[in-house]
């Protein structure tokens, strides 16, 4: 069963501009709303997966998103962010702090080589590792990562600046399924993902990509992101997946969803 790591929104605000989403939110978070949508999640999620917390940091507000903290390539073995953005960057102490803490070897890429952990390295049913480059992490972040896999690193493209990380428009389920936005991906990247799922790939439309349709949590059966198109879902469904909507508004403010608050340990 998967165990997911998350961050109480406790000091969570939009008081810098870092990716398109936070241009026109500085201040415009509802700090009380954001807590309740960060409680609904936990709620929906504690139903269905272990969940561990890290303790928020102030001065920090993007630190409620733990998929960036880094990615668990083996088990208890972890690969540590390092920021592309200054304002980001201290979150990698505390969250090395923490994977030191419960156990995990702890390693980090090259100097000077950005990578922004599992928003951007997602694994696929299969276990393949798909990688998102060009706007937070660097090409160069694949090769390290492939090496200490002892296997091979997908990488993807991404094209778009709104579309930041991997996960804001990618998403790999179960049963070799995918959702994905075309447009966040090059023309080569859009192939290899048509060829790696097949049958299995959900193109989403523009309205469901901007609803973060694509940053979801799949557990099992069941896709929990914040709003689904009633065509989506009907997709999913053909697929054998139930969606449940989980309003996360404030977060979006921010540039993040439903996936980007969890971190897959």
């Amino acid at each position: 069963m998967k165990t997911l790591l998350m961050c109480e929104p406790r000091y969570f605000e939009v008081c810098y501009v870092i990716n398109p989403w936070m241009d026109g939110n500085l201040g415009r978070v509802d700090t009380g709303l954001a807590v309740r949508q960060w409680r609904d999640l936990y709620d929906v999620l504690s139903g269905k997966a272990p969940i561990k917390l890290i303790e928020p940091v102030a001065g920090l507000p993007d630190m409620v998103f733990t998929a960036n903290g880094g990615f668990v390539c083996r088990d208890r073995e972890v690969v540590i962010s390092s920021f592309r953005h200054p304002e980001r960057r201290v979150e990698s102490r505390y969250f090395s702090d923490f994977f030191v803490g419960s156990g995990y070897r702890v390693s980090g890429l090259g100097n000077g080589v950005h990578f922004e952990g599992a928003g951007d390295a997602l694994r696929d049913s299969s276990g393949q590792v798909w990688a998102g480059y060009g706007q937070r992490s660097d090409v160069g972040a694949i090769d390290e990562i492939a090496a200490m896999l002892h296997g091979r690193v997908n990488g993807l493209a991404l094209v778009d600046p709104k579309w930041y990380h991997l996960d804001t428009a990618f998403c790999p389920l179960e049963g070799g399924c995918v959702i994905a936005y075309d447009k966040a991906f090059s023309a080569q990247g859009v192939g290899s993902i048509e060829r790696a799922f097949g049958g299995g790939t959900i193109w989403v439309s523009e309205e469901d990509a901007n609803s973060f349709a694509c940053n979801a949590v799949n557990i099992g059966s069941d896709v929990i992101l914040h709003r689904a198109s009633d065509e989506l879902k009907a997709a999913l469904g053909r697929q054998g997946f139930n969606v449940i909507e989980v309003g996360v508004s404030e977060f979006i403010k921010a540039g993040g969803a439903c996936k980007c608050l969890t971190l897959e340990l």
